[in-house]
């Protein structure tokens, strides 16, 4: 999990919210909905940060606060995320993120900067992601599953092989490090991100810490 910078909601989300007896049933541009979702994610899934598409085949469009208890928010653009399928048709056990979640609430959203998710969330060197907050730990562990076992190695194996480049490059300045950071992060560049960045954002961060 990334915090998301939120765009501008798309012209056709706005005009249906001032039609009579709008919903998000009833909205039929969905197609711009998910391509601004997928943009502004930088072509990543909410939660887990797998690679996500804007296509209703490779997407889900994710209420933070589901439809059901909060529909006053079902066309709150601050309120939709693009999710990935989530294994979705299989077994709970298997499933993860939206798909698992389905309307149960989370403490904290990506894409309210105020809620800082990157400040609590920590990584081992073996992929496990956890957080230090007792409730939101729980949240990312059994109402998203992001420490499903191959969430978990994809998350390891984008590590190491970064530390493999990192090998081949020897002995690198605070300077370089930074640029790293901010590439892997998104700062120095637009478009799409790698699919689990975030755990190298914090591997870099921590080496940083301790230069």
């Amino acid at each position: 999990m990334r915090t998301i910078i939120k765009g501008d909601e798309p012209a056709s989300l706005t005009e249906h919210r001032c039609t009579a007896h709008a919903d998000y049933d009833n909205y039929t541009d969905k197609d711009t909905l998910r391509q601004a979702l997928v943009n502004e994610q930088r072509g990543l899934c909410c939660y887990c940060l797998s690679r996500i598409r804007p296509d209703e085949n490779a997407m889900k469009i994710e209420h933070w606060h589901c439809q059901d208890n909060y529909s006053d928010e079902q066309l709150d653009y601050a309120n939709l995320l693009g999710a990935c399928l989530g294994n979705q048709g299989q077994s709970p056990k298997h499933q993860h993120c939206d798909t698992l979640k389905g309307n149960r609430d989370l403490s904290r959203n990506p894409a309210n900067p105020s809620h800082q998710v990157e400040r609590f969330i920590h990584y081992e060197g073996d992929g496990k992601m956890f957080s230090q907050d007792a409730a939101f730990n729980g949240e990312l562990n059994d109402v998203l599953n992001l420490n499903a076992k191959f969430l978990q190695n994809n998350r390891k194996a984008t590590l190491e092989a970064f530390k493999m480049t990192l090998q081949k490059r020897g002995e690198l300045s605070r300077i370089t490090l930074e640029r790293w950071v901010e590439d892997w992060n998104g700062e120095s560049r637009s478009g799409e991100l790698m699919p689990f960045c975030q755990v190298v954002v914090y591997w870099l961060r921590k080496r940083l810490a301790r230069a």
